[in-house]
């Protein structure tokens, strides 16, 4: 099947902010990030002025890419979940559905436990937005195939008579 070309609408745009923001509260992390797989921002909470958030959702896509590589080598499906720790912060990323990246970005006054536990509830409700635009999209790419162009059914030849050659 077909990838959709998926349209948000602005009352599901707010609840993924909704719980974006509430994650980011409740998990104690600096920052939160919705990316979908092709690399582009969706949501974002959190001090988001001191990140380039263009290149951190295009990296994380492009990490998640390759960590999907690495996991089909090993006969594994992909892997849900990457967690790196640094000096000063860490990034916790997770699969969303199959069309979204959660990103967390959290210091020593979090835990990864604390995030993990919060990312697992927050990606459930993204999943059902998600899932929301699928079946809207689906049914629209339905009603669309049910169309039929009156011109359909000229050939080159019809046209060929029309213009006389």
């Amino acid at each position: 099947m077909a990838k959709l070309d998926l349209v948000m609408f602005e009352e599901e745009y707010k609840q993924l902010q909704e719980i974006i923001g509430r994650l980011q509260v409740e998990s104690s992390s600096k920052v939160v990030f919705l990316v979908d797989k092709n690399g582009q921002q969706i949501a974002a909470a959190g001090d988001v002025r001191s990140i380039d958030a263009t290149s951190l959702a295009s990296l994380t896509a492009g990490n998640v890419a390759a960590t999907d590589g690495l996991a089909k080598l090993i006969g594994e499906k992909e892997f849900s979940l990457l967690f790196h720790e640094g000096e000063k912060d860490n990034l916790h990323i997770s699969i969303v559905g199959k069309r979204g990246i959660l990103v967390v970005i959290f210091d020593q006054s979090s835990s990864l436990a604390l995030v993990r536990l919060r990312v697992k509830k927050a990606s459930r409700e993204l999943q059902e937005i998600f899932d929301t635009v699928e079946q809207r999209a689906q049914t629209r790419s339905d009603e669309s195939t049910k169309f039929e162009s009156p011109f359909s059914e000229i050939t080159d030849e019809d046209i060929d008579k029309l213009f006389g050659d």
